[in-house]
C-alpha cells in the first residue's frame, strides 16, 4: 500500500498510518500554502504621512530577512534592489509580525496584534485580504493589503473528502477573520478559527481530539514550521512537501510531494482499499485453516489439503495484497 501511494507522490511513513487514515472522520487544514497557493500579491497600499513608495520600502526592508510568502510579496511590490545593510536589530514576533531598525528608525510590520502590542493607533480597511500594518517610530505609517489565491483543486478536494466519509472539515489560521471566513465559504469548510497563534492551533486540535469518538481519527494538514507541533499532535499529520518547511515534513506522517489537496481524499480511499484487502486476507486465511481442521477432525483431510491450507493460502494472500500497488493509479485515472 505504501508503494502504491508513493508512485503518485504520496509518501506514507508507516503502515500504521494507512490504518489510521482509513478511519479519518475529521480533517483540519492550515490555510496559507495548504488550501491556498501561498503566492501573495500586494493589492492595495494605503499610506499615512508618507508616499506609497516609502511605505513599501520600509515594510520590505523590515521583512528582508524573512522567507515568509508575505515578506516575498512585499519585496516584489517594492520593485527595487533592497540594501539590507540599512537593516538591523530584526526581531520576529510569532503570530504578530516583525520589528527592525530601518535607516535609523524603529519599524514594526505586522497584523493588528502587533499594533496593539506597541499601542499604535491604526486605521483598518474593508478590503478582503491579509492586512499588513506599518508603524515607523511609534507612528502609524499606513497599511498594505495582500491577497492569496485559493488552489484550483481545493474546492474539489473538500467535496471528495465529504464523499470519502469525513464528518467535519475545519480550518485553523493566523490570518484575519474576514479572510478566513471568505476562504472557508468558498471551499465549503464547516468550521473556521482565525487569528490564531501556533500554540492556539495545538489547543484547538487537542479540544477536537477530546471530543471525537474512540474509533474516529483526526487528520491535520499543514505546511509551515508553525504547523509542526500540530502535525505531531494529530492522529495523522499530512504535510505539503513541495513548499512545506523541513520541520513540517519531518513532523508529518504523510507527505504530499506536489502539494495537491485533492490527493488527501485519494489517499483516504487508497487506505480504505488497503484495509479491505488486509481483512480479506485475514478472513480467508483463518477460514481455510478452520475448514481444514474440521476435515481433519472427521478424517477427510490429507497431506495435500494441509499443504494448501499453509503454503497455498500464503501465496494467494500475497497475490491478493499486490493489488494495492495498482489501486492508487486506477483511482487517479478514473478521477476518483
Amino acid at each position: 500500500g505504501i508503494g502504491g501511494a508513493s508512485k503518485d507522490g504520496i509518501l506514507i511513513k508507516g503502515s500504521n498510518y494507512i490504518e489510521t487514515l482509513a478511519s479519518a472522520k475529521y480533517v483540519v487544514f492550515d490555510k496559507t500554502g495548504t488550501v491556498t497557493q501561498g503566492v501573495f500579491e500586494v493589492t492595495k497600499v494605503t499610506p499615512n504621512l508618507m508616499t506609497e513608495e516609502e511605505l513599501l520600502e520600509y515594510a520590505a526592508l523590515a521583512e528582508s530577512y524573512s522567507t515568509h510568502p508575505i515578506s516575498k510579496s512585499l519585496k516584489k511590490a517594492c520593485g527595487k534592489e533592497l540594501d539590507i545593510n540599512q537593516v538591523s536589530d530584526v526581531q520576529e514576533i510569532s503570530g504578530h509580525g516583525v520589528t527592525a531598525n530601518v535607516m535609523g528608525k524603529s519599524v514594526a510590520v505586522g497584523n493588528e496584534k502587533l499594533m496593539n502590542k506597541f499601542e499604535v493607533p491604526y486605521a483598518q480597511t474593508d478590503s478582503v485580504g491579509t492586512q499588513v500594518y506599518v508603524a515607523v517610530d511609534g507612528v502609524f505609517a499606513g497599511s498594505i493589503v495582500i491577497s492569496d489565491k485559493i488552489k484550483p483543486s481545493a474546492k474539489t478536494a473538500m467535496e471528495e473528502l465529504k464523499k470519502a466519509g469525513v464528518k467535519k472539515l475545519v480550518m485553523l489560521t493566523g490570518d484575519a477573520k474576514n479572510v478566513a471566513e471568505y476562504v472557508a465559504a468558498e471551499l465549503g469548510i464547516d468550521e473556521v478559527y482565525s487569528e490564531l497563534l501556533p500554540a492556539d492551533k495545538v489547543t484547538k486540535v487537542e479540544a477536537m481530539l477530546a471530543q471525537k469518538g474512540e474509533k474516529e481519527q483526526l487528520v491535520f494538514v499543514g505546511d509551515g514550521v508553525n504547523d509542526a507541533p500540530v502535525l505531531s499532535r494529530a492522529d495523522v499529520g499530512i504535510a505539503m512537501g513541495a513548499i512545506g518547511s523541513d520541520a513540517a515534513i519531518e513532523a508529518a506522517d504523510i507527505v504530499l510531494m506536489d502539494d495537491d489537496p485533492a490527493k488527501i481524499a485519494k489517499a483516504m480511499k487508497h487506505s480504505k482499499k488497503c484495509m479491505r484487502i488486509v481483512y480479506q486476507n485475514i478472513y480467508f486465511a483463518i477460514g481455510i485453516k478452520v475448514l481444514c481442521l474440521i476435515f481433519v477432525a472427521i478424517g477427510l483431510a490429507n497431506m495435500w489439503l494441509a499443504i494448501f491450507a499453509d503454503v497455498g493460502v500464503m501465496v494467494i494472500a500475497v497475490i491478493n495484497a499486490t493489488r494495492t500497488l495498482g489501486i492508487f493509479k486506477s483511482l487517479v485515472g478514473k478521477g476518483k
